[in-house]
């Protein structure tokens, strides 16, 4: 039998709950009680599509190394769903803990040897305690936290002060969250062992804030400008709208007038929100659209129409499950493909890739630059694990002198110092033409806008002379893009190697990780974060210094595998998927294992996959 794991500020809790069970606060107070103790936390919630009734996990890794990824295993599960009861002790690394209530006895059978199991009656004290039935479930939330405080040497007074921030000016539900608290606490102190699961006081956490990819990006967009939203609910994008909505009432109030400078629509459908958004744009504004996948497939229309006409418009996809309605609370990154080539015809979009909630951010705010400047839609492609949880990440920099990119807009002072105007004339080379915001001048720089095929002065043409030369300078203009989207990152290894890595998104925590747990194992490789698409000449350059290069993404079809294919002219035997699909975050263990494999493999390598 293992020994029990030993381990300080460096172990995986797991609390197993059923969805509407008022777990959820208080899974989270627990984790942001340890962030107040200094120890870095990196937390992930895995939950049902329903309202309520189905399993719900939720994961909060204590790292004193920062690692903010999924690491993979469980030393210590919270296991309060009696339905997933055998998935949950399955899942404890030998040597691990077990916390359960204990109320009703338990067969040995439900057990496993090379654990520890702990017991707490938490039904049996809750029905003491309480009458009411929902406060003996919800209070039972609370009793549990100040359990494992106990267990774990959290500082209780640590967690009290949240409860009494949560609480503040509510002194009615402030007491008897704090009492539960106690209970619990006082009840394992008394009754329970401590184990070898230890939290301690630290300073590695620094200035750092805890926040979402969605609340990240809605300010990154308030930062960048932008004073339309039109938006359809759908999981995971919908607390984008929300909390964008709650920024625009902070910073987009005339401070005299006290009147909105914002708008803010929920359209009858996807197709509606991009359709105000192209709109909104074309007069001028800075407009988003937040969505998914499903919304994605919907917009494709107008997405082409914004292309070929040329209005700027910002979509932000948090990617999940698919395809149709899929597994909509869970997290993939598989609409690369679907917005890199959106609506039929010849079409190609910008993408950017955000790691973290602070790349949300700067990404939320850099996306309404480039599409005023090249004129075009760009996506800020998210997925369900950077929006929907929350993030350790570096503070935001918000510079109030921050100047807006506007891109080649003609004024009126320019038309009537006669410069030529053709909306889509190219008058140096870069691709991107002027264009004049609708009323600059009374009878100069019109133009019609259209989605249908026109000559350099707007004027519609079905000659394919015409049409070819439209369609070329559009490649011009994504050439220039090459140049604006953030670079790839490179990584160097310690040592040379002729393997490299290339990866992107979210999967960039858990790879970061990865890549030491490689280095122990002696097997070294260069790693190249993608940042952006089109690609910069950065990417083929690691991709040519290299014999092998594994592609690690989190879908089934290896999209940004074929988008290095199809935009690079790259054999395609050199480009090694790593592939990981089945809805949870990926993790360092599955990263490390998966390319360990294909390294020491003796046969050809071949794809892995989940």
């Amino acid at each position: 039998m293992p020994q029990p794991i030993t381990s300080t500020n460096d172990f995986v809790v797991k609390f197993a709950n059923v969805n509407g069970s008022g777990s959820a606060s208080a899974n989270l107070l627990f984790a942001r009680s340890i962030l107040r103790m200094g120890a870095p936390v990196a937390t992930r919630n895995i939950f049902p599509s329903n309202i309520q009734g189905l399993p719900t996990w939720y994961e909060v890794r204590v790292s004193a190394a920062g690692h903010l990824g999924r690491r993979g295993g469980v030393d210590l599960m919270v296991a309060m769903n009696p339905q997933t009861w055998a998935q949950d002790v399955t899942s404890i690394d030998p040597g691990g803990y077990l916390f359960y209530d204990s109320t009703k006895p338990m067969p040995p059978s439900k057990f496993r040897d090379d654990i520890t199991v702990i017991g707490m009656p938490l039904t049996e004290i809750c029905n003491q305690a309480y009458s009411d039935p929902r406060q003996r479930q919800l209070f039972k939330n609370i009793i549990y936290v100040g359990a494992l405080a106990s267990l774990l040497g959290i500082d209780v007074a640590a967690v009290e002060q949240l409860i009494g921030e949560q609480y503040k000016g509510k002194e009615k539900l402030f007491a008897p969250n704090r009492d539960a608290l106690h209970l619990g606490h006082d009840y394992a102190a008394k009754h329970l062992k401590p184990i070898g699961l230890r939290v301690a006081r630290a300073e590695a956490v620094g200035d750092r804030i805890f926040i979402d990819g969605n609340s990240a990006s809605a300010l990154g967009a308030v930062y960048g400008g932008a004073t339309v939203a039109a938006w359809y609910p759908i999981t995971p994008s919908t607390s984008m709208a929300e909390a964008f909505q709650r920024y625009c009432r902070r910073f987009r109030v005339d401070p005299v007038t006290q009147k909105n400078r914002y708008a803010i629509i929920q359209g009858e459908d996807e197709l509606a929100s991009i359709g105000i958004v192209i709109g909104a744009a074309w007069n001028g504004a800075r407009a988003f659209t937040c969505t998914s996948g499903p919304g994605i497939s919907l917009m494709q229309e107008f997405l082409g129409l914004a292309y070929f006409a040329e209005i700027p418009a910002v979509v932000f996809d948090v990617q999940r499950a698919g395809p149709s309605t899929g597994m909509p609370t869970r997290t993939q990154q598989a609409d690369i493909l679907a917005a890199a080539y959106a609506s039929h015809g010849d079409t190609k979009h910008l993408l950017l890739f955000p790691e973290d909630p602070h790349e949300c951010f700067e990404f939320g705010a850099l996306a309404f630059d480039l599409a005023d400047r090249l004129q075009t839609p760009v996506f800020v492609m998210l997925d369900l694990d950077i929006g929907m949880n929350e993030w350790l990440t570096r503070p935001f920099h918000w510079d109030d002198k921050r100047q807006l990119d506007r891109g080649k807009v003609m004024t009126a002072a320019d038309l009537d110092a006669g410069k030529e105007f053709g909306r889509y004339l190219d008058v140096d080379g870069d691709g991107i033409p002027y264009r004049t915001y609708p009323g600059t001048h009374p009878n100069k720089g019109a133009f019609f806008t259209r989605g249908t095929s026109r000559d350099r002065y707007a004027k519609y043409t079905e000659d394919g002379a015409a049409y070819v030369d439209n369609m070329q300078r559009l490649l011009r203009k994504f050439e220039t893009a090459k140049k604006l989207v953030p670079a790839a990152v490179c990584t160097p290894a310690k040592q040379p190697t002729k393997v490299g890595v290339i990866y992107f998104g979210s999967t960039s925590a858990a790879m970061h990780e990865a890549l030491a747990a490689l280095e122990d194992q002696a097997l070294h490789l260069d790693a190249l974060r993608v940042r952006g698409f089109p690609f910069g000449p950065e990417v083929s350059e690691f991709i040519a210094a290299h014999e092998q290069v594994f592609v690690v993404e989190q879908n089934r079809d290896a999209q940004l595998r074929t988008l290095l294919l199809v935009e690079g002219g790259i054999d395609p035997a050199k480009l090694v998927p790593v592939l990981h699909y089945d809805g949870t975050p990926i993790t360092e263990r599955f990263i490390t294992g998966a390319i360990s494999a294909l390294l020491r493999a003796a046969k050809p390598l071949r794809e892995v996959a989940s």
